[in-house]
């Protein structure tokens, strides 16, 4: 049964109360412009405050397909959709991080200012008990993203109302300088088809917060 947050606080706490002698993997996931990387560092933060070092956090955008590689499928204008990850390589790299038999594993990370994922931009130590996963596609049903399922010790889902989505995914490409016209056709034709994809093809998490990120 899906359970109720009612804070960051309280949903790190409980994190960090299921952190025993393995490596603990958890999955946050929601829609664009919920705030999963909000969520996932203030996460972090919050376990890190208790016990330094004991969590990282893995983004899901590391895994997105290079541009050449979307302009050569034809999906560049819908870069951000399902099918624009390298869902496989995520999975293997959250067995990798589950293992944890390595002395560091280095994971990817996806820059905004160049809307490019760095290659081993951040790294992983073993002494790490948390790993954070976040990212839209986390949990959802449909394959390959099925490929996931099984792969997280404790999974989060963010409640955001597709109303609140809108303003923060608009303000979030005139942060970037778009016009107006290239901000409505992002949203209405990719970032809010992409949420409602979160919203109704997601498998139940093992918690919901609704967190404004």
């Amino acid at each position: 049964m899906t359970e109720e947050a009612d804070s960051v606080r309280d949903l790190g706490e409980r994190i960090l109360g299921m952190h025993g002698g393995k490596r603990l993997i958890v999955g946050v996931a929601g829609a664009p412009g919920s705030g999963k990387s909000t969520l996932a560092e203030a996460l972090k933060a919050e376990i890190d405050r208790a016990r330094p070092g004991l969590a990282a956090v893995l983004p899901m955008d590391g895994y997105h397909y290079d541009d050449a590689v979307l302009s050569e499928l034809g999906r560049l204008a819908r870069k951000g959709a399902p099918d624009t990850f390298d869902v496989g390589g995520l999975a293997q790299m959250l067995r990798r991080l589950a293992a944890n038999d390595e002395e560091t594993v280095a994971v990817p990370v996806f820059d905004r200012q160049i809307e490019t994922a760095r290659a081993g931009a951040r790294l992983i130590p073993r002494s790490v008990g948390i790993v954070i996963a976040e990212g839209n596609y986390l949990l959802l049903k449909r394959p390959p993203w099925s490929l996931l399922d099984g792969l997280f010790d404790f999974t989060v889902m963010i409640d955001v109302p597709t109303d609140v989505l809108r303003r923060r995914l608009e303000a979030r490409w005139q942060h970037f300088g778009l016009s107006e016209a290239e901000i409505r056709r992002k949203v209405d034709t990719n970032d809010l088809p992409n949420g409602i994809t979160v919203i109704e093809e997601s498998r139940p998490a093992d918690c919901r917060i609704a967190f404004d990120g």
